[in-house]
């Protein structure tokens, strides 16, 4: 169990990210709220440049997201529901120039999704252990946008079904105090 040093929303302290999937499928009712949450993140000029590209387990498509993680990713996300390619747009669309935020608007959309995901009892699992760029080649993603992460949803699972090393890690982490991340007037690079 997590414990706050203030008062915090409960479903934030209890979002993490398992890997123990029960390889069950999600219909639309069940994962499109996900995105829906997504949808409504804040973002830089109401830009939106979040993009959210996804196959399910049982279609013919799901082998081109599998391929692309790595072996370890692979070991346990053979069991989740849904993968998920998430990308953002570069440039504001109301002028085309850049737009520094898109990653961090993308990723407020995650965590939207990341949370929806949470309270209904479901796995998301985020990860960067997948190749970039043959993402960006097959699924033909010009340079307009960014490959941010890929996800992993899926109904919640028995850890003792995991591989033997990753059973260890099935545990919700803590972070690090807020001493070591929040400062005032002065940045502290220790």
């Amino acid at each position: 169990m997590r414990n706050s040093n203030y008062k915090i929303n409960k479903i934030i302290l209890d979002r993490w990210s398992p890997r123990a999937m029960s390889g069950e499928e999600l219909n639309d009712d069940e994962l499109m709220p996900l995105f829906e949450a997504a949808r409504w993140a804040p973002s830089s000029y109401n830009n939106q440049s979040w993009r959210f590209i996804y196959a399910k387990r049982d279609s013919k498509h799901w082998n081109k997201f599998f391929n692309l993680l790595i072996e370890f990713n692979q070991q346990w996300c053979k069991n989740a529901a849904v993968l998920v390619l998430v990308i953002s747009k570069k440039t504001f669309d109301h002028d085309g120039q850049l737009s520094i935020t898109h990653s961090f608007d993308t990723g407020a959309a995650c965590e939207n999704l990341a949370l929806e995901g949470c309270s209904r009892g479901l796995v998301v699992h985020g990860m960067q252990g997948f190749d970039y760029e043959k993402a960006k080649e097959i699924f033909e993603i010009s340079d307009d946008y960014e490959i941010e992460a890929m996800i992993a949803i899926g109904k919640k699972g028995n850890e003792k079904n995991l591989p033997e090393g990753l059973k260890k890690g099935e545990v919700m982490s803590d972070r690090k105090p807020l001493n070591q991340i929040v400062f005032e007037n002065i940045f502290d690079e220790k």
